[in-house]
């Protein structure tokens, strides 16, 4: 058995036209998946399948907004209908509207967070895993953050958000694991995508990650792409209720 092999399965991947949820898309293409790429734009998710396509693999793109639970169904609606249940989904997309003290941030922007990152992934997760659990079991994963285990000056309330899907994680695997569902969080350190561009193309904030960093680098999107496809396939079936740190060492913060 090839371990790492999605043949045969179905994989709903959230905010995939790009960066790491593009990266998590094409690898698990890769490995056999029919993905279905999602994400706000239509055009920017057909631009990923076409590129799946060409490499010889099966996807279909489909706009959805997660803020909205009734854009959620119907995509997963239309998913199910192009590729059949879902075998594994990957939480990805989320937002960061704010960039600041949390004593600054307008109320707007902390509920979006709280909503965007939080609510509509259990949206995502209550309407996919029954049917995982009818077919005797699934994958579940949430791209989750190292900021959520430790504390930031500019970045509080996503952090806050990024720990809640931890817990969430946790609360999901004892929920549904006797269904034969798995569900676990992948903690990225700074990655260089258009979602972290406030971080790392911050002169300052690279070098202090550089200096923090036991490896001297950030990730790129395709360093969280192997451990996605760890979770979502059987190499990683007694794997749950986890989250797996994919940082390059930075929070190891060592002395000396």
């Amino acid at each position: 058995m090839d371990l790492f092999s999605l043949k045969d399965k179905t994989a709903i991947v959230t905010g995939s036209s790009k960066g790491i949820g593009r990266a998590i898309a094409m690898a698990y293409a890769r490995a056999g998946a029919r993905v279905v790429v999602t994400s706000r734009k239509l055009d920017a998710c057909e631009a990923v399948v076409a590129q799946i396509r060409a490499e010889g693999g099966q996807a279909t793109a489909i706009a959805c907004n997660i803020s909205s639970k009734e854009q959620i169904h119907a995509m997963v609606d239309q998913s199910e209908a192009a590729f059949g249940p879902a075998d594994v989904l990957v939480c990805n997309a989320a937002v960061n509207p704010f960039y600041g003290p949390m004593s600054e941030i307008p109320d707007e922007a902390f509920q979006k967070v709280m909503a965007v990152n939080i609510q509509s992934n259990l949206w995502l997760v209550n309407r996919v895993a029954p049917r995982m659990a009818e077919r005797g079991g699934g994958s579940i994963v949430i791209i989750s953050s190292i900021a959520g285990i430790t504390g930031s000056r500019v970045l509080g309330a996503y952090a806050i958000s990024k720990a809640a899907d931890m817990q969430m994680a946790r609360n999901l695997a004892l929920e549904w694991g006797k269904k034969g569902i798995r569900a676990n969080c992948i903690a990225p350190g700074l990655v260089k995508t258009d979602f972290a561009k406030a971080l790392w193309s911050n002169p300052e904030t690279l070098a202090a990650t550089l200096k923090a960093s036991p490896l001297s680098m950030i990730g790129e999107p395709e360093d969280i792409a192997g451990t996605a496809l760890l979770l979502g396939s059987p190499a990683g079936r007694f794997i749950t209720g986890t989250t797996i740190v994919v940082d390059g060492g930075a929070t190891v913060r060592g002395e000396g």
